[in-house]
């Protein structure tokens, strides 16, 4: 046996070293492929001083303590924008024009200051039918490796916008309401999920907290269940007779949202990609192409997940038409407006488990909610790992679009009121 486990681990380290070795081919080639051969020596591989806390270059994300040296954020961008992600990620194309932004720009001194030595890539924000702040970061920081058509991954902001494809699925016939249950879906038999109405899934408060931490060493007590389809994790984890529901709190994880998506997917059938299509073509006019989520399995298991990686303007043109349907009082904004009011309080000790960007006093539909400092604003937010962040004032029409790589309680801490709360309080 003892035999066996040495095998086992020899492999299984041989195997990382592998991977990480193929890592580190690829983004060599990007940087050659892409004429920044500054940072490749003579043999073709690359010259830069990576700094990864746990010491394989295969690591999924930047450990939230560290304060990366700029070697190892040129790594990680590479990561997380540019390395080939086919596996994971299916690219729909845009078939419309576009919708084009009017710029009414300003500067701003304090959003480049920060972008100077924080994780920041991009800063947009707009008001009332303009852009006025337009900043990449800087050339020497990261900005050489950024243009208008680099995608930015996030799979919590993913979330949001999963919400926001669900709305247009009710709108459209597919699904009741919020209120509906999701019991006609083969995957949530005998599980603490069957025969709860959906607005507990939006909120993230369906008494799965027992199996489900993601605030726990970062780690998630169901394992990987990011990488497999709703029927493998529904057989492993919930469906026997020990599983029990426990209280309706709050309790942040990716994997209801993955429920959502994949019963979307369920009820829309063979009409979803022209559902995607109306949602992103006709409606949003997203510019460039967007990457959204799979795990690679059989679909009709569920293998839909709410990943998104997309530019900084389609992300801007995103939280655009939310804003638009709101204060248009669309079908759809009618299901945003009722999500907001059902929205309930993360009762999290202070939110001490939270970033401060993603620090908020309710969670209402997969948005964040209720931000301290903006007392009676209704503003929907949408936030992921590193930073990223979007905050929507509904009744105001301002937009604060912000994509960062890394985000700390150290070195890389940015401004959070500054460059988040103020600009939705104060207006510009």
């Amino acid at each position: 046996m003892k035999k066996i486990l040495i095998i086992l681990t020899f492999s299984l380290f041989a195997s990382s070293n592998l991977f990480a070795e193929s890592l580190n081919w690829f983004f060599s080639k990007w940087l050659s492929e892409n004429g920044h051969h500054q940072y490749l020596n003579e043999q073709g591989s690359h010259n830069l001083n990576i700094k990864i806390k746990n010491k394989a270059l295969s690591a999924t994300n930047i450990a939230y303590h560290s304060n990366p040296n700029r070697d190892t954020l040129i790594y990680y961008l590479w990561k997380y924008s540019y390395r080939d992600r086919s596996q994971h990620l299916k690219e729909f194309k845009p078939t419309n024009s576009s919708y084009d932004f009017k710029f009414n720009l300003i500067e701003d001194k304090f959003v480049k200051k920060q972008m100077k030595t924080k994780g920041i890539l991009s800063y947009l924000y707009y008001q009332d039918g303009e852009v006025l702040i337009d900043e990449f970061s800087p050339k020497e920081r990261l900005g050489e490796f950024l243009n208008n058509e680099t995608k930015f991954y996030s799979m919590s902001m993913g979330k949001s916008v999963t919400s926001y494809i669900l709305g247009h699925a009710i709108c459209d016939g597919y699904i009741d309401s919020i209120d509906a249950t999701m019991n006609d879906w083969p995957q949530l038999q005998n599980s603490i999920y069957y025969n709860q109405k959906l607005i507990n899934f939006l909120n993230m408060n369906t008494g799965d907290q027992k199996y489900i931490n993601e605030f726990e060493d970062g780690t998630s007590n169901l394992g990987p269940y990011e990488d497999s389809d709703i029927q493998t994790t529904m057989l492993i984890y919930f469906r026997n007779k020990d599983t029990k529901k426990s209280a309706e709190t709050y309790n942040y994880n990716g994997f209801v949202s993955q429920l959502i998506l994949n019963y979307v997917k369920f009820k829309t059938g063979e009409d979803y990609e022209k559902l995607y299509s109306k949602i992103f073509n006709d409606k949003i006019k997203i510019k460039h192409s967007i990457l959204y989520g799979y795990t690679g399995q059989r679909e009709e298991n569920g293998n839909g997940h709410p990943n998104i990686s997309a530019t900084r303007f389609d992300y801007l043109r995103i939280a655009k038409a939310i804003l638009d349907d709101y204060q248009n009082d669309t079908c759809v904004g009618k299901y945003l407006k009722e999500i907001h009011k059902r929205r309930i309080p993360k009762n999290y000790n202070n939110n001490k488990y939270e970033p401060e960007y993603n620090r908020t006093k309710s969670y209402g539909g997969q948005f964040h909610m209720d931000y301290p400092g903006l007392k009676d604003k209704v503003v929907f937010g949408m936030g992921g790992y590193g930073g990223q962040a979007i905050l929507i004032d509904m009744e105001n029409s301002r937009i604060v679009v912000l994509n960062s790589l890394h985000y700390n309680n150290g070195a890389y801490k940015y401004n959070v009121k500054k460059l988040l709360i103020d600009p939705i309080k104060k207006g510009r």
